[in-house]
This record gives structure tokens, C-alpha cells and sequence, in this order.
């Protein structure tokens, strides 16, 4: 008795742990759905690109120019603030052209031959793309200036006087170079592009539509009225509304659906998940609403230098200057003078505080 007794307990462990297991594996293979259907967000022909028609239009005569010609497509570089759509655009390209694309970054190539053995890798017709290249070496530029004009490849070999130079030749490829800051790409390299294109902040609208076709393919049930309330509040930004719109279907996903049920997403429901977010109807952050109270609460409004704004809200200067400020001017929440940073009317508007001005022409709090 006592035998079978505890072989029929160990037949029950194991049937527990064999519908664990079911279970795990059911939720492994669920979340990989999710992942996959994320990844799918991305537009991958200029048909599928929300907004933009003036450049899918270029893109369009540039790519089709160049199928009918049977050549690659000529040198583009694409610039802007980050979460714009340069890496996306260079995934279309490649996509339209039916080539492979090979993808690296400007810090990742230290060495001359490091470029050397990417470019020797190209087959007819491939789509290089260098992220954030205004980061490449001086010297490793030079190497590129053959290969961009001439498709050639100039090599040192051996040191010393018995040094000498060889000019491989390579496939014709198309080089899509990214940057946020196009000012730091020597005028040489940036002359080599045959399209240069700058890719602007997006609208309201078309960041709802982005949001709404996002929403669709992570199925997810989303009125306009949401999917406007998240546009609004993404600074114009599509990856910044994307990564709203995943924060949203979290927050509707714990706070108000079963397992069973698909997440559904009214405006309240977005309203409600941006305030425990801490994102204000204008984009603004818990840092963006902590630098315009600094300024206005503790300096009267400005003006206040940059480095005494990063000191008093404990974060870097560069972060400031580069992230943060930029948003804020445009927004019309803050101006820069020579004596320093000033916050206007529409900063203590925003932030629900009264306000008077006096003769220096600076608003500040009463």
C-alpha cells in the first residue's frame, strides 16, 4: 500500500509539472507572437510610409531612375533628430531595390580595415548603411572618397619603403549614411551624396495614423480619440508615440482587461496612463516640468545660465542642451538670450502660475 501510494503521488508531480511546463511554453510562444508582430510596425515599402510625400515622391523617382537604368541607387544621406525614420527609410530603399542591406555605425569602425573588409563584402547593388556617421575617423573618410565616386578601393600594403598602394575594385553598391548632426560631417563626404534629405518632426495627424496602424498590427483596440491624445503628446516624434502606445496597452492591459480579452483603448484610458506616466498634454516630462520651475521658482523667470539649470536639477549639461532645451523652445516654453535662459509666458501659463511684466522685459512670478 505504501508503495503504491507514493508511486501514484509521483505520477501526480509529474503530471503537474508536464502542464507547467505546457503552460510555460504556451506563454514562451504567445510573447514571441507579440515580438514578432512589434517588430513588424516598421513601414518597409515607401506605399506603407504615413505622411513624408514629398520625400517618398524623390525616393520613388530616384529608385525607380535607377531600375530602369539596371544601377544602384545614388548616395543618399538622411538627417534630423533622432526617432525621425532615417533607419526605416534606409530598410525601404533596400526593400524597393529588392538588395541586401548591411548596417554598422560610424564608432563601430575604428580601423581603415575594418571599412576595408565591409566594402570588399558587397555584392552588385547593396545598400550600405552607416548610422550616426558624422562619428567616422577623419582618416577612415578618405578611404571612402574613392569608393563613393569611383568604386574603388586604395590599400597600403607592407610599411616602409617597400610600401606600395593597390586599387581594388568593388561592386557598385548604394551608400545611406544617418546623422543628428550634419554639421559635424566634413564638407567633402557630405558633397559625395547625391540626395541629402532632412526629415522633419512629424504632425498631429500623421502621428495618430502611425499610431493607429501600430495599434492594428500589435492588435490592439484603439479609438481616434486615443490614438490623438497619444500623437499629441509624442514631440512629434514616431518612436516616441510607438513607445507611448506600448506603454498605454500595458497600463489598459493590467488596469482593466482579463488574459482573455484584447487590450482596449479609449481616451480616458489614455489620458489616465499618461498622468501615471508623468507625460503632460504637451509632451513634457517630469525633467522638462523640473527645469521651467527651477528657472521660474528659484532664478524669477531667468535669465539663468545653462550650467547652473543642470546643477540645480542634477543631470549633465549636454543633456540639457541637447535633449531637453531644444523641446522646450519649440514649444515656445523657454528662449535663450545672451545673459542666459529665460522662461516665457507660456511656461508659467502652463505650469499655472501668475505672472507680471516688468521693465528688463522678463516675466517672473508673484
Amino acid at each position: 500500500m505504501i508503495t503504491s501510494n507514493s508511486s501514484q503521488s509521483k505520477k501526480t508531480q509529474v503530471s503537474k509539472q508536464t502542464n507547467k511546463l505546457h503552460d510555460e511554453a504556451a506563454s514562451i510562444k504567445k510573447n514571441s507572437e507579440v515580438k514578432e508582430s512589434t517588430i513588424g510596425i516598421r513601414p518597409k515599402t515607401l506605399k506603407d510610409v504615413i505622411g513624408r510625400k514629398s520625400l517618398c515622391e524623390s525616393l520613388s523617382v530616384l529608385i525607380g531612375a535607377a531600375k530602369r537604368r539596371h544601377e544602384s541607387v545614388d548616395h543618399i544621406l538622411f538627417h534630423g533628430p533622432p526617432g525621425l525614420g532615417k533607419t526605416t527609410y534606409a530598410n525601404i530603399v533596400a526593400n524597393e531595390m529588392g538588395s541586401k542591406i548591411h548596417v554598422t555605425s560610424g564608432p563601430a569602425i575604428e580601423r581603415q580595415g575594418d571599412l576595408a573588409a565591409i566594402l570588399t563584402s558587397l555584392h552588385n547593388g547593396d545598400v550600405l548603411f552607416i548610422d550616426e556617421i558624422h562619428r567616422l575617423n577623419h582618416t577612415i573618410e578618405e578611404v571612402l572618397y574613392p569608393a563613393m565616386e569611383d568604386f574603388k578601393l586604395d590599400i597600403i600594403v607592407g610599411k616602409g619603403p617597400s610600401a606600395r598602394s593597390l586599387r581594388l575594385s568593388l561592386e557598385k553598391f548604394t551608400l545611406i549614411g544617418a546623422t543628428t548632426r550634419i554639421g559635424m560631417i566634413s564638407s567633402p563626404l557630405r558633397d559625395r551624396f547625391g540626395m541629402v534629405q532632412r526629415l522633419d518632426y512629424f504632425t498631429d495627424e500623421e502621428l495618430r495614423d502611425i499610431v493607429l496602424r501600430a495599434s492594428k498590427i500589435m492588435k490592439i483596440r484603439l479609438f481616434d480619440t486615443a490614438a490623438m491624445e497619444i500623437a499629441k503628446r509624442a514631440r512629434g516624434t514616431g518612436r516616441i508615440a510607438l513607445r507611448l502606445l506600448r506603454r498605454v496597452r500595458d497600463f489598459s492591459t493590467i488596469t482593466f482587461t482579463s488574459r482573455s480579452e484584447e487590450a482596449q483603448i479609449d481616451e480616458i484610458t489614455a489620458v489616465n496612463a499618461m498622468e501615471t506616466l508623468g507625460v503632460d498634454k504637451l509632451g513634457l516630462d517630469d525633467l522638462d516640468r523640473k527645469i521651467l520651475e527651477v528657472i521660474i521658482d528659484k532664478f524669477e523667470g531667468g535669465p539663468v545660465g545653462l550650467s547652473t539649470i543642470a546643477a540645480a536639477v542634477s543631470d549633465d549639461v549636454e543633456t540639457i542642451s541637447g535633449v531637453y532645451e531644444p523641446y522646450l523652445m519649440q514649444k515656445g516654453l523657454l528662449n535663450r538670450t545672451k545673459r542666459g535662459r529665460v522662461a516665457t509666458r507660456k511656461a508659467y501659463e502652463h505650469l499655472g502660475r501668475d505672472y507680471v511684466v516688468i521693465d528688463n522685459g522678463f516675466d517672473i512670478s508673484v
